[in-house]
């Protein structure tokens, strides 16, 4: 097996809810002081979401980053071979692994309302501890692995996630889906995102 993820989930926690890294002076877009594009970027998250999430309204000050990172998220959604509750564990394995708070906080609540991943699998990766579902758990160690190693695994490791019913092409949907997070995730770093209130309920700390 992989072993347990180096992440110190405690120190993760207060990294999380540090003030004391960089802090962007850009300010949030909004509908009203938006330019075309983003208006364009704006008003589709709004429709797809129902609302426009804190982290669309600062990554679209930057068009481009937000339409990338739009892309790639329908791209992983849609042809990853992976199951919604199988997408959810990527993401929110790979938002642990970076220490974003936000989108650990997201896909939480995409993982319990929308992807209805079993809550005990999601609370076991939001608390370090073992998953119970023997496929998810190879999963999740995979895409701790290719984190860990920088997208470098060893024959030994690719080998334990392929005996567990995964391909090799789930292994590129694992990079598509941590260059996805990385921007989200660094992104939200970066801006201090605020947690929207519609996934406040799983921040990380309400473990």
């Amino acid at each position: 097996m992989y072993g347990l993820s180096n992440v110190n989930y405690s120190e993760l926690k207060n990294q999380i809810m540090s003030n004391e890294t960089f802090h962007i002076g850009l300010e949030p877009v909004t509908l009203s002081n938006a330019d075309e594009q983003q208006n364009q970027i704006l008003e589709k998250a709004k429709k797809a979401n129902g609302m426009i999430p804190n982290m669309y309204k600062n990554m679209v000050n930057l068009p481009g980053l937000q339409d990338t990172y739009d892309t790639g998220y329908a791209h992983f959604r849609q042809s990853s071979g992976f199951t919604p509750a199988e997408q959810e564990v990527v993401f929110l394995t790979s938002s642990i692994e970076n220490g974003c708070g936000y989108c650990t906080a997201a896909h939480s609540y995409l993982a319990d309302e929308v992807s209805k991943t079993p809550v005990e699998v999601t609370n076991a990766i939001r608390e370090g501890k073992q998953i119970p579902n023997t496929k998810l758990r190879a999963l999740s160690e995979f895409t701790k692995v290719m984190h860990e190693t920088r997208g470098n695994p060893s024959p030994q490791q690719a080998q334990v996630f392929l005996d567990a019913g995964y391909t090799e092409k789930n292994i590129l949907a694992i990079i598509l889906a941590m260059a996805v997070k990385t921007i989200s995730n660094y992104s939200n770093h970066i801006f201090h995102t605020e947690i929207d209130e519609a996934f406040s309920g799983r921040k990380l700390e309400n473990v």
